[in-house]
């Protein structure tokens, strides 16, 4: 008996001083009770993007001590980047980062969520999401398709696009081959682009072999690695995202079914970071475009003539105006944003744009 509880007293012991040193297995250590995947629309190790969803998944592992996991899948590995929507619908994927605007084919009332032209700057945007009505009218479209659609991260506003050859009129547009997503893309159809949507990672191969003779991607921050710069010089400053927000989607059963702490866990995840993403963007652009100044003077910025600008917020405001006739739920996010925005606006002006304007 003695020799029994000297055995029990030696063997506690060393469990106490193995914790000490962190070669005990604790519950943080142990395998996951539940392991998840999400498939993402971007390529292997896709800057800021896929960074983005690394952090989310980096921190659910360690908020939950280990007791949660999430395996990430790069369009790479699943081969469907625009298939993300119907792959966690189906609960073949619990998770997906991408872009609510590229479901508008299923779904026009998807569109909305990312962004819209000539709408929201990213501030009054997350805004809307949080303290608008926003994240409620995104839960009733998503419900339709069981799934979850959280906010994924900002890239603020974006850049125009490039293009081969500058473009000085509205008749410079007329049969011009471009890759841009979203209800812009809608807005130059009218204008006589042959609008198409490419993937990230073939974007570049594209404008080389001359399948697009103009791309639109995001800004500063992730176009100038890209390459765009070496085919097509002429820079174009934005009208059509002024804030993008990509998007987490989460199936809803799946989720449901997680306890409630781990639950608060994802979301808080998601919420981080996509402020993260944001930050990191806006940051990586101010970056990218002072080395545009110093390194490649040939790029020519440029800002479309005002004819254009013109003709593009008339389609806009009809396409928008037409969309909202024709579908119920379309008109209450379009009345929503629109009435928001005349009400943030006007903050933003006496607060952002009168200090820019006057200390400029």
């Amino acid at each position: 008996m003695m020799r029994k509880v000297s055995r029990l007293l030696v063997c506690l012991l060393v469990a106490f001083s193995l914790v000490g040193t962190g070669f005990l297995v604790t519950p943080a250590d142990a395998a996951p009770k539940y392991r998840w995947k999400l498939a993402m629309t971007w390529p292997t190790n896709f800057p800021i993007f896929g960074d983005a969803v690394v952090k989310m998944a980096d921190m659910v592992k360690e908020m939950s001590g280990g007791e949660m996991e999430i395996r990430i899948d790069s369009k790479n590995k699943h081969k469907a980047p625009f298939g993300v929507l119907d792959m966690v619908k189906a609960g073949q994927y619990e998770m997906g980062h991408s872009a609510s605007y590229y479901w508008k084919g299923k779904d026009i009332n998807t569109m909305p969520f990312t962004t819209m032209p000539f709408g929201m700057i990213a501030p009054e945007q997350y805004a809307w999401f949080y303290y608008g009505g926003g994240m409620e009218l995104m839960r009733e479209v998503y419900d339709k398709h069981g799934v979850y659609s959280f906010p994924g991260g900002n890239t603020s506003n974006q850049m125009g696009g490039w293009f081969q050859k500058e473009i000085k009129s509205l008749a410079d547009l007329k049969g011009l081959k471009m890759r841009i997503p979203g209800f812009a893309g809608e807005v130059l159809s009218k204008l006589g682009v042959v609008v198409t949507n490419i993937p990230a990672g073939e974007l570049y191969t594209a404008l080389d072999r001359g399948t697009i003779d103009a791309l639109e991607w995001v800004g500063p921050s992730l176009d100038l690695n890209m390459g765009f710069h070496k085919i097509a010089p002429n820079y174009y400053t934005g009208w059509h995202e002024p804030a993008t927000e990509l998007q987490f989607l989460v199936n809803q059963k799946k989720f449901d079914a997680l306890p409630k702490h781990l639950q608060a866990i994802v979301e808080t995840a998601m919420k981080f970071a996509a402020y993260d993403m944001y930050a990191r963007s806006y940051n990586d652009s101010a970056v990218n475009w002072a080395k545009i100044e110093k390194e490649f003077p040939h790029i020519k910025i440029r800002t479309f003539p005002k004819e254009v600008i013109a003709a593009m917020k008339k389609v806009n405001n009809e396409l928008l105006e037409a969309t909202a006739a024709k579908d119920a739920t379309f008109k209450k996010i379009y009345d929503s944003q629109k009435d928001y925005m005349k009400k943030v606006r006007k903050w933003t002006e006496i607060s952002d744009y009168t200090y820019l304007k006057d200390n400029l």
